[in-house]
């Protein structure tokens, strides 16, 4: 049996602008300069605290960036309820999800930074209700690339880490899964470039969703 754990902004769905528009619109609320698009998709994948945090130029969360948090939470729901900043597939995810899913050999799962809501509302829009087997977030566990998330997911699938690939598109996906000794695939159509990637830690980088099918069936058969 094989384990399959996607992380899910930026290599399922692209949310990029989305973020983007919510931490903006905190920053103001906060009287602070906007963060560039480049700083804001370089923290995507980490627990929004801890991303706040760094985007403040802090090592560690104090009450600023707590308080920043709560504020973004506050409205998020509204801005991504606005028709341009919703979260889509990016393309042939689906049809690469349904391949998988289609497989008694594979189950999958998801390690995600956003919270156990954000995640609920992308398996609702997407249908990904009853693809994930199991799944870890941001309210389950510390922030990527400590390797919990995975270690958690491994033991409630039964599956051990050698047996389980990490996806992902962010170098703290790769850091993570090298960290809890599982597989690490990073995906070149997320918001991380392929050389970080690969200083990372990524076994092989998907270049489309379907690579990942071909990649499996060549090296976890």
């Amino acid at each position: 049996m094989k384990l399959v754990l996607f992380d899910c902004d930026g290599t399922l769905v692209d949310s990029a602008g989305l973020i983007h528009e919510v931490m903006s619109r905190t920053f103001d609320a906060f009287e602070l300069r906007r963060p560039e698009a480049g700083a804001t998709r370089s923290i995507i994948g980490l627990t929004l605290d801890i991303a706040i945090a760094r985007l403040l130029g802090q090592l560690h969360v104090d009450d600023r960036a707590t308080a920043m948090t709560t504020h973004y939470k506050s409205i998020f729901s509204t801005v991504r309820g606005e028709r341009v900043f919703q979260e889509a597939l990016f393309p042939g995810i689906a049809e690469m999800m349904q391949v998988l899913a289609a497989r008694d050999e594979v189950l999958i799962g998801a390690v995600t930074g956003k919270s156990r809501q954000g995640l609920r509302h992308i398996a609702a829009t997407h249908g990904f209700d009853k693809l994930f087997f199991v799944s870890r977030t941001a309210d389950d566990c510390p922030s990527k690339p400590h390797p919990a998330m995975v270690m958690e997911c491994c033991v409630e699938a039964g599956v051990d880490p050698k047996d389980t690939i990490v996806i992902g598109d962010a170098i703290y996906d790769m850091q993570m899964a090298k960290a809890a000794g599982a597989g690490a695939l990073g995906v070149a159509w997320g918001y991380a470039s392929v050389p970080e990637l690969v200083e990372a830690g990524a076994d092989h980088i998907a270049r489309v969703p379907a690579d990942i099918i071909e990649w499996m069936e060549a090296n976890h058969a």
